[in-house]
């Protein structure tokens, strides 16, 4: 897929030429290169083992990349200090396929986590924690605490952490994966929403019915490589 792009801060996420593999093993991408403009909303897809989640871990600094240009919020990511990283990861809300709940805190406690970090005051938290976990489903578990949840509950936790700072890039790996299609479609509207207020937002799914109903620019990743996406069964 031929991809040229302009240059500038008018990029949320930019990659040139991205390459990136573990030790000495052979690629596990290739060439990457695309830019999302702010304010769009971009479907992940391919099949397993296609680099979806290495592609996912590059974009919120998890990983370096291996060779390529990576810049996110106009800034090289190769050569930003170590002591901003924190303040440019708080800009990036990420639901992990794994979860990545803290088994000691509630509910509530783990989706106000980027609030209290940021400075938010108790009553804020208070009043907009509760009334987020009431909309994915989760009023009577405020208070519960992890192991005791069901994957799909822990799922809606962490898409609830992950969106209650609006962040300015949200980056979601299979986020509906653990839910019945009835909830799917729900959460997709959610990120929807804040999409609405600006926030560019990236799905990565397999969920084909989703893709459909949902019909927005995807990136499609194939052995590595982006490439122009397949057209849907039954579309």
């Amino acid at each position: 897929m031929s991809r040229k792009l302009s240059t500038g801060p008018e990029h949320v996420i930019r990659f040139e030429s991205v390459g990136l593999r573990y030790g000495q093993r052979p690629e596990v991408l290739e060439d990457i290169t695309f830019a999302l403009k702010p304010g769009s909303f971009h479907f992940l897809t391919g099949a397993s083992g296609a680099g979806k989640s290495s592609l996912l871990r590059l974009m919120y600094l998890g990983q370096r990349p291996t060779r390529g240009l990576v810049t996110l919020f106009g800034q090289d990511v190769a050569t930003v200090p170590r002591d901003k990283l924190p303040a440019l990861r708080r800009r990036v809300g990420v639901v992990f396929q794994d979860f990545h709940l803290l088994d000691h805190m509630s509910a509530m406690d783990n989706v106000a986590l980027p609030l209290r970090v940021s400075g938010v005051s108790e009553a804020e938290i208070k009043k907009h924690v509760p009334e987020l976990l009431s909309w994915v489903g989760l009023a009577d578990h405020l208070n519960a605490k992890p192991p005791v949840l069901s994957g799909g509950q822990k799922q809606r936790v962490a898409i609830a952490r992950a969106v209650i700072a609006r962040p300015d890039l949200l980056l979601a790996d299979e986020p509906t994966g653990n839910v019945d299609d009835s909830l799917a479609t729900r959460l997709i509207y959610l990120f929807e929403e804040l999409n609405k207020l600006g926030t560019t937002v990236v799905i990565a799914t397999h969920n084909e019915g989703l893709l459909r109903n949902f019909p927005h620019s995807r990136l499609h990743l194939e052995r590595g490589r982006l490439i122009d996406p397949p057209p849907l069964k039954g579309a």
